[in-house]
């Protein structure tokens, strides 16, 4: 290979990596100002609005409850369908409680809620924050004394700390429901004590588990969120490229979140 063509790929190496550590800088520079808003904005005259945190609540929260239900029964009913499948070849059937239950509680009911979150608030924040910076409503909320995190990004940011983990449960309850939706019949179990059964199987770990994962994907979709619509240019177009990249880059810091998460809390 040539030389100029190894120094090309060593140099778009170096400029990826910077980028990549600038972008993580603005992630963390997001959160610390809205944390410091959120503490100690009252005192510096710049308290949030909680107006706009109940509303928030209710877009990030109640709004995506109907689908995180349908898709956590879809997800239990299709783990359920599979496990029994393959525990029928060790005559294990009745196993299918313990599979179902800690699988749901560790990684799906997490992972259903943050991908739903991602899709439906990332995309959402970008393309709010997108368009006021293309119409320089956000350079006029600094000329008016007003700070764009503050007014912008804290309250997304506390609603989902409240929200996600509230979601996980509920995620949780309908996985775990629709996986005995199918496995009455097979398992000949009542359905009482199929949940009987899955109490006694779960650990508070589990569910604490899936907990911080979800309260962590709502921090991470949140920050990706906000920080793809600040850095928007050109225009419409602009914000559209926001929003697709606002929903995959969100995806994926979720699915690189949650291997970091079971590679150190299951081992």
């Amino acid at each position: 290979m040539p030389q100029a063509a190894i120094t090309d790929r060593i140099s778009a190496l170096g400029k990826g990596t910077v980028s990549l550590l600038e972008e993580l800088g603005h992630l963390g520079r997001l959160f610390y100002e809205s944390v410091f808003y959120l503490l100690l904005g009252p005192s510096q005259g710049q308290p949030i609005r909680w107006r706009h945190v109940l509303e928030q609540m209710r877009q990030i929260g109640s709004d995506a409850v109907p689908i995180v239900c349908l898709l956590s029964f879809v997800i239990g009913l299709s783990l359920a369908i599979n496990a029994i499948a393959q525990l029928k070849l060790f005559g294990a059937e009745s196993k299918i409680v313990l599979g179902v239950a800690i699988g749901v509680t560790r990684e799906f009911g997490p992972l259903v809620v943050g991908i739903v979150v991602s899709g439906r608030t990332a995309s959402s924040l970008a393309a709010r924050i997108g368009s006021m910076v293309v119409s320089q409503e956000v350079d006029a909320l600094r000329v008016i004394g007003v700070d764009p995190v503050r007014y912008l990004v804290a309250p997304a940011l506390f609603a989902a700390m409240l929200m996600l983990p509230l979601l996980v449960i509920i995620a949780d309850f309908f996985a775990i429901f629709g996986g005995a939706v199918f496995a009455l019949g097979p398992v000949e179990i009542s359905l009482m004590g199929y949940f009987s059964q899955t109490l006694d199987a779960l650990e508070p770990w589990d569910v604490l588990q899936g907990l911080v994962k979800g309260w962590v994907f709502g921090v991470l979709v949140v920050l990706i969120g906000a920080w793809t619509g600040f850095s928007v240019q050109g225009g419409a177009e602009g914000v559209g490229r926001a929003t697709t990249r606002a929903v995959v880059v969100s995806i994926c810091a979720i699915l690189i979140a949650d291997m970091a998460f079971s590679f150190f809390l299951n081992r």
